[in-house]
C-alpha cells in the first residue's frame, strides 16, 4: 500500500488549528468538548503524559476564540450555539519549571502570567505587588467573559518533589494564584485545569468553588486515548498498511496492538479501555520497525517522578507483579506530598490503570507489555544499581530463551543474579528468586508469569520466547541441605504436576534449579524432557 495516500497523522501535535490547518486525522471528541464548554463551568482532568491533554486545551482555546472556525465537519458543528467572544487566557505550567531558587521561580511565574494576560488587556505596574494588580483586572473583567486554561498545572510540584522545603514554597505560591481566581468568580466563563496528580493544599481543589473532577467520570473514560472503534474508524488504511508490511492478518495484529498499547482505563466503574496515543501513532508511522515501546521513553517517564519512585515503590521487587489494591477515593481525592500514596501516583502517572472495582476498593495493574515492560526496566535500574544486564555479564534473555539451550539459560540467570546489589535486597526466598528473574524476563519485554496455576498446582515461573514456552521450577537450599535432594523434589513436582503442557502449540522446555543461599547462586539445574 502507498503510504503516501494516507492521511497525515496527528503525531506531536499540540496545536488544534494547526492540526485542522494540515488536514491530520483528528479522532472526533467534540461532543465531549461540547457537553464540557457549554456549560458555565469549572472541570480539573487529571491524565497520563502523552495522552493529548496539550490537544484538548487547545481545541478549547480555539472554540472560546474563534467559534467553530477550526471545527467544520466535526459533530460540534451542528450543536453550539454560542456566538459570544471570550478573553481567553492559556497558561501552560510545564514552562514554569522550578529549576534555581524560590525567589527564582517566583519571578518567571509572575513574569509569565504578566506575559500570557496582557493578551487579553492587563498592564503590570512595577511599584505594586503583582498579585494584587493581576487580581484588581480581574475584579474589573464583565461577568462570564474570561475563559481560562491551565495545562499541566501540576509540573511546577512534581519537578521539586524530592525537595521538600522548595515543593511547599511552590505549592504555596500557586495557592495565591487560584485563591486569586476564587475571589473573582464572577469573571469566569469557563476554566480547565489538567495535569497527571492531584496535590492537596495547593487551593486548586480547596478554594475553588464548585470545581468539578472528571477524571475518574464515566462520562468522561474515552475523553482522550482512543478506543477499539475509533482505532478501526480512523487508522483503518493504516492498519491495513501495517498489515500488509509485518505479513500479519489484520485482526491478528490489532489484537497485538491491544495488548502492546491498550488497556489504560479512567472510569471508576472499570468499563472502557483506551488505546495510548503517542505510541499507537508512533506504530503507525513506522510498522516496518514492529511493536517497540513508545510511550515510556518518549515522555511516560518525568524525571523527577522517576526519582521519587525509585526511591519509595521500587524498593521491593515483590511488588513487580503483582495487583496492587488501593481504596477508590485515593484515586479520587487529593494527595498530600508528605504521605503520597505510592500506588495511588503511579495510576495517576499511568504506570498502572484501574482493572476493575470492588465496592469502595480499586484494583491496578499494569496497563500493557509495553508499560509492564518499561516498569521492568525501571526495576532492573533499581535492582543492578543503575548498570544494564550486558554490563553485568547477562546476555539478551529474550534472545537466550528463544535459541540457546538450557546449559546457556542456567549460565546466563547466574551472571544477572550475581548482578543484583545485595545489600540492597538481602533478604531470599523462593518468591524473591521468581520476581527477579519474572522483571529481568519482562525487562526483556517478554510476559513472564508468576505462579502459573493448572488443574494439579502451580508452577514457579513461565515465560514465552519465539516459538518455545520455558516452565521454570525453583527450590532454595539452606546450609546442610542437600542440591541434589532438592533437585530431585524439583523435578518431581514439575513431573507429576504437569506443569506448562498446555501451551502445546509451543515447543516447551522445562528446567528445574536449585538456588544456593550461601552461594546466591544457582547451583543445581536439569532440563525436564
Amino acid at each position: 500500500m502507498n503510504t503516501e495516500l494516507l492521511k497525515r497523522l496527528p503525531l506531536g501535535t499540540s496545536s488544534f488549528e494547526a492540526l485542522r490547518e494540515s488536514d491530520e486525522i483528528y479522532v472526533d471528541k467534540t461532543s465531549y468538548i461540547y457537553r464540557l464548554a457549554s456549560n458555565r463551568g469549572k472541570y480539573f482532568l487529571a491524565r497520563p503524559r502523552r495522552f493529548g491533554k496539550s490537544l484538548l486545551i487547545s481545541a478549547f482555546e480555539s472554540l472560546f476564540k474563534h467559534g467553530l472556525r477550526d471545527f467544520k465537519g466535526l459533530e460540534i458543528e451542528k450543536l453550539w450555539k454560542d456566538e459570544k467572544n471570550y478573553r481567553v487566557v492559556r497558561l501552560d505550567f510545564a514552562r514554569v519549571k522550578p529549576e534555581g531558587t524560590f525567589k527564582e521561580f517566583q519571578e518567571y511565574f509572575d513574569d509569565y502570567l504578566d506575559t500570557q494576560f496582557q493578551k487579553i488587556g492587563f498592564k503590570k505596574n512595577g511599584s505594586n505587588f503583582f498579585t494584587n494588580q493581576l487580581e484588581a483586572f480581574l475584579d474589573g473583567l464583565p461577568a462570564s467573559s474570561l475563559v481560562l486554561l491551565i495545562d499541566e498545572y501540576d509540573t511546577p510540584l512534581t519537578e521539586c518533589l524530592d525537595d521538600p522545603k522548595l515543593f511547599l514554597q511552590v505549592r504555596n505560591y500557586l495557592s495565591k494564584f487560584y485563591s486569586i481566581l476564587k475571589s473573582n468568580d464572577t469573571a469566569l466563563r469557563f476554566l480547565f485545569i489538567t495535569g497527571i496528580t492531584k496535590f492537596n493544599k495547593t487551593n486548586i481543589f480547596s478554594a475553588l468553588n464548585n470545581l468539578t473532577d472528571i477524571s475518574l467520570s464515566t462520562e468522561y473514560g474515552s475523553l482522550l486515548g482512543y478506543t477499539h472503534k475509533e482505532v478501526e474508524e480512523y487508522f483503518s488504511k493504516y492498519l491495513s498498511c501495517a498489515s500488509e508490511t509485518l505479513k500479519v492478518e489484520r485482526g491478528k495484529l490489532l489484537n497485538q496492538l491491544t495488548a502492546h498499547y491498550d488497556g489504560f482505563c479512567f472510569e471508576e466503574n472499570a468499563k472502557q479501555k483506551v488505546f495510548a496515543p503517542w505510541s499507537l501513532l508512533h506504530f503507525f508511522s513506522s510498522p516496518e520497525r514492529g511493536l517497540k515501546d513508545y510511550w515510556f521513553e518518549s515522555g511516560g517517564k518525568p524525571s523527577v517522578l522517576a526519582k521519587y519512585l525509585q526511591s519509595h515503590t521500587l524498593r521491593d521487587p515483590m511488588n513487580y507483579g503483582k495487583e496492587k489494591a488501593l481504596a477508590l477515593n485515593i484515586l479520587s481525592g487529593s494527595s498530600d506530598v508528605e504521605n503520597l500514596s505510592d500506588v495511588g501516583l503511579l495510576t495517576q502517572a499511568g504506570y498502572l490503570t484501574i482493572k476493575r472495582i470492588q465496592g469502595t476498593t480499586a484494583y491496578v495493574d499494569y496497563p500493557n507489555l509495553e508499560v509492564r515492560t518499561a516498569m521492568a526496566q525501571l526495576y532492573l535500574e533499581q535492582m543492578l544499581r543503575g548498570r544494564t544486564v550486558e554490563q553485568i555479564g547477562a546476555g539478551n534473555i529474550a534472545y537466550l530463551l528463544a535459541n540457546e539451550n538450557a546449559e546457556s539459560v542456567y549460565h546466563n540467570l547466574n551472571h544477572f543474579l550475581r548482578g543484583i546489589d545485595y545489600r540492597a535486597y538481602k533478604e531470599f526466598k523462593e518468591s524473591s528468586i521468581q520476581s527477579f528473574i519474572q522483571i529481568y524476563c519482562a525487562g526483556a519485554g517478554l510476559r513472564a508469569r508468576t505462579e502459573v496455576h493448572n488443574n494439579k498446582g502451580r508452577s514457579d515461573l513461565e515465560v514465552s520466547s519465539g516459538f518455545r514456552h520455558w516452565v521454570f521450577e525453583f527450590k532454595l537450599v539452606k546450609d546442610g541441605e542437600s542440591p541434589e535432594k532438592k533437585l530431585r523434589e524439583a523435578e518431581m513436582q514439575m513431573k507429576e504436576r504437569s506443569y506448562g503442557l498446555s501451551e502445546a502449540h509451543l515447543e516447551i522446555k522445562r528446567m528445574a534449579l536449585v538456588f544456593s543461599l550461601k552461594d546466591r547462586e544457582f547451583v543445581k539445574w536439569t532440563e525436564i524432557l
